[in-house]
């Protein structure tokens, strides 16, 4: 079952549960993703969002409520962080399992060597091989890093 379907049947789930603020959530996501999808059609490019696409859509939507609630939590708004926090659980549900850090070491080497990656100046495709297979399972904020310090050793 693809991403949309998936996250269509949680949908309708929801509404019968009536689980009001997982429905809430829910439906952001699908916004999120219709958003997307006419992005594309205003871009000339065909309205189909793939898996990966909902999967960084995901992703970003976990950052942004991640961030929320520790403004939030600074502020002393501690009922507005616990909702941001409980949006983040639902969302979390869809994202496949995060890697460990030896499975992130893993992934890097072998990236690096699919890629024939030796310089710093072949960053970018070793970034584009982990995005293309590891989308939503780690933090490219936290592997650019790792990815650098490996090419400028090796």
């Amino acid at each position: 079952m693809d991403m949309r379907a998936r996250v269509n049947t949680a949908l309708k789930q929801a509404m019968k549960d009536k689980a009001a603020n997982r429905l809430a959530t829910l439906r952001l996501i699908n916004a999120a993703i219709k958003d997307r999808e006419i992005a594309q059609r205003c871009d000339g490019e065909e309205a189909v969002v793939s898996d990966g696409d909902v999967l960084a859509i995901l992703g970003k939507m976990v950052k942004q409520r991640q961030e929320s609630a520790r403004v939030y939590e600074e502020g002393g708004r501690l009922d507005l962080a616990e909702r941001e926090l409980s949006e983040v659980g639902v969302i979390e549900e869809f994202l496949p399992k995060p890697l460990c850090e030896d499975e992130v070491a893993a992934a890097i080497s072998e990236a690096v060597a699919s890629t024939g990656a030796c310089s710093i100046r072949d960053m970018g495709k070793v970034m584009g091989e982990l995005k293309s297979k590891h989308t939503g399972q780690m933090d490219f904020g936290k592997v650019g890093p790792l990815v650098k310090k490996r090419l400028c050793a090796g």
